[in-house]
């Protein structure tokens, strides 16, 4: 039978996953609440 707790212990996230949530979290992305502010604060409408 397989320990999860004793498996956990020995985890270590590949290097791949963690490069890829550096490139995420380091970019100005846009998001529902960025689009939203500028349909509110261009009275309704987005401009391009």
């Amino acid at each position: 039978m397989i320990d999860f707790e004793e498996e956990l212990k020995h985890y270590e996230p590949i290097m791949e996953v963690e490069e890829a949530e550096d490139a995420i979290h380091g970019k100005d992305l846009t998001d529902l609440t960025d689009l939203m502010r500028e349909i509110v604060k261009n009275g309704g409408a987005l401009r391009r």
